[in-house]
């Protein structure tokens, strides 16, 4: 269902990154999986740096968020075998890297936030925060969480 549904949309998930430092890409805690934040990698390359509202737009920034989600559904992925595993997702959270004076975090996070009611429905409504900070690793543009919640066995 939600495996076909990127198909169809034409979407491709990256490769689940690997850690770029020490801890794990996700925890499954009985039916909840919780995403380690992800970066807007493509396949080990990232693909958006430096500062939304300075050096990138909104729109860009708005794109290195829906990327930064799909790293997330590939983790989510790689530990539950299968997208059409998620009865919905619970709780995304977006860091913005955001210039002085940026204050529009909530719209560059509604790329993460958009995709997944693209992909999802209903199911994809989700709890969110979207916050500013004046740094993220490796001087990314956007960083992304997400708690999913799997189905029943």
């Amino acid at each position: 269902m939600f495996e076909a549904k990127l198909q169809a949309m034409g979407i491709e998930l990256p490769v689940a990154p690997k850690p770029v430092a020490s801890y794990v890409p996700a925890v499954k805690v009985d039916r909840l999986v919780f995403t380690s934040g992800q970066i807007p990698f493509w396949n080990g390359e990232l693909r958006y740096k430096g500062k939304v509202g300075g050096d990138l737009s909104e729109e860009e920034g708005y794109q290195a968020a829906r990327l930064c989600v799909l790293n997330c559904l590939a983790v989510v992925k790689q530990v539950a075998g299968s997208l059409d595993k998620i009865e919905r997702i619970v709780k995304l959270t977006g860091f913005v890297n955001s210039a002085p004076g940026f204050n529009r975090q909530p719209f560059v996070v509604n790329g993460a936030s958009d995709l997944l009611g693209e992909i999802f429905g209903e199911a994809g409504q989700h709890a969110r925060s979207a916050v500013g900070v004046n740094e993220l690793p490796l001087d990314a543009a956007v960083e992304v969480e997400l708690v999913a919640l799997l189905k029943e066995a």
